[in-house]
Formats: structure tokens, C-alpha cells, sequence
């Protein structure tokens, strides 16, 4: 006599495989090309877009380190003989609060000399960002969230996808954490193959880092740091520290990198 399962399985066989097919579609990818996607990147110029360099004024590019060739932006350092701690950063002129950034990046070349050890093949998308304008002339960082982007050295593990936070806390498991980075769980990236990082953020909620398609670290409650020097200058007036919103930068941080793709799609 066939049981039940038996009678059945072809079935179940059919439902379990139509399951795992959209489980792994939602899971590998936040990117719907159907989806209304937004270039923030034109391919040509940095029209829209505005730097800041410490030690400087807003919008001297210091030795054309942002560049944009062969439908490329880039972070170069052609014109440097040290790097000097000129660290910089380029921001896109509007805020944004529920969306998602999607980034396809590759280091590549050597970095500049003098760069510091921990900023070899190392970037990352600042969200929530304070306004370059509000940066003092000699800050090093905008006060943010920053999705860091790491790459591999050829031999060692190294996660990108990491969370550092300069200027500000987040809560991860209902817990407050005021470490500088927290690493996530992703692969190595080694050499100078293309990557691709989106960030999920929903206001002042959740916040998601997907990298190459998988998830890789979640958290939340986005708040200015109140023990932070440069957070204190834009606490506002009702001592509201958490951030729901802010603007959208890429660094400069003596490590030569390229951006082929940078999109938004602005959520509900």
C-alpha cells in the first residue's frame, strides 16, 4: 500500500523546488531592473556631486583625486608624490532617508605613499552623512554610517560589508555599539575584481549591507555619537541624536579605487 508521502511526492518535490527558487531569488539580490533605479553617477562628469577634502575649502578637488574616465569614476592618485592625510570625501547634493544604494566598485595599482596601513585597498559609502558644508575646514571623516569596503591582500581573510561609525553609535541586537567597526560576515574580495554592495536603509530602522547578492550584516537606530567632537557641533536643538536622513558619500583614502555603477531606488 503507497502512503501518503509516497502517493504525494512528485508534488511536494514540485513545491519544495518552486520554495527554494524564489527563497534564493529574494535572498541573492535586492536589484530588480523592472524597479525605478536612479543613476547617481552620469558616467561623463561629477555634475551633482560635491567634495570635500580636509584642509580645504568645499569643492577644491586637491589634485584631481575625483575623476571620471572611460565611464569610470575614480579615486586616483596620479598627482601625489605622499598622501599627506588629505582625506577626502564626494557627496551627493541630496539627502536621502528610505532607499536603497547599490554600488559596483574594484580596487586596483598601489596606494599612495605615506597612506596609513589600516586604509590599504579600503573605501566605503557614508550614509546619513552630515552636509559638506557643515564639515569644518580640517575634519577628517563626515559624521555617518559607513558601509566599509574592504579588499583581500592576496593571502588573508578580510570581510568587506563592514559597519564603522564615525561620529555616531548604532544598536545591533538591542544592544548599543560604540566600537568603531564591526565586521560583517562576508567573503574576501582578493585582486582587482569587481564588487558589487548594496546598503538597505530605512530611516532611523533598519539597515542592511548586501554584498555580491548576500546579506551580510544588519542593524539599527542610526544616533550621533554625544562623546564624538564633531557630532556635538550638529546635535540640534532638541537633542534628537538619532538620524532618519542624510546625504550620500564615497571616501578618498589613499587607496586607488574605480566605481562603474552608483543607483538609488528611493523606497515607500
Amino acid at each position: 500500500m503507497k502512503t501518503l508521502f509516497t502517493k504525494y511526492q512528485p508534488v511536494i518535490s514540485k513545491c519544495l523546488l518552486i520554495i527554494f527558487f524564489f527563497s534564493f531569488t529574494f535572498c541573492s539580490s535586492s536589484k530588480n531592473e523592472s524597479d525605478n533605479w536612479i543613476s547617481l553617477f552620469n558616467g561623463k562628469n561629477l555634475d551633482n556631486w560635491k567634495i570635500k577634502f580636509a584642509g580645504h575649502d568645499l569643492n577644491d578637488n586637491y589634485k584631481n583625486t575625483f575623476q571620471v574616465k572611460d565611464g569610470l569614476l575614480k579615486v586616483s592618485y596620479d598627482e601625489y608624490t605622499s598622501f599627506d592625510n588629505k582625506f577626502g570625501h564626494i557627496f551627493y547634493n541630496k539627502k536621502f532617508s528610505n532607499y536603497i544604494i547599490h554600488v559596483e566598485y574594484r580596487f586596483v595599482g598601489n596606494q599612495v605613499a605615506d597612506g596609513p596601513e589600516w586604509a590599504i585597498r579600503n573605501n566605503g559609502i557614508m550614509i546619513h552623512c552630515q552636509s559638506p558644508e557643515s564639515m569644518s575646514k580640517d575634519q577628517n571623516f563626515p559624521v555617518s554610517i559607513e558601509a566599509q569596503m574592504l579588499g583581500g591582500n592576496g593571502v588573508d581573510e578580510r570581510s568587506t560589508g563592514n559597519v564603522c561609525t564615525p561620529g555616531t553609535n548604532i544598536v545591533m541586537k538591542q544592544n548599543l555599539i560604540t566600537n568603531h567597526c564591526t565586521g560583517s560576515n562576508s567573503a574576501t574580495y582578493h585582486g582587482d575584481q569587481w564588487v558589487t554592495m548594496e546598503v538597505e536603509v530605512h530611516g532611523n530602522s533598519t539597515i542592511k549591507h548586501i554584498v555580491n547578492g548576500k546579506l551580510v550584516i544588519e542593524y539599527e537606530k542610526p544616533q550621533l555619537d554625544i562623546n564624538d567632537a564633531d557630532a556635538k557641533k550638529i546635535i540640534p536643538k532638541d537633542n534628537n541624536l538619532m538620524l532618519s536622513e542624510g546625504y550620500i558619500a564615497l571616501q578618498a583614502e589613499s587607496h586607488p579605487i574605480e566605481f562603474r555603477k552608483i543607483e538609488i531606488l528611493e523606497l515607500e
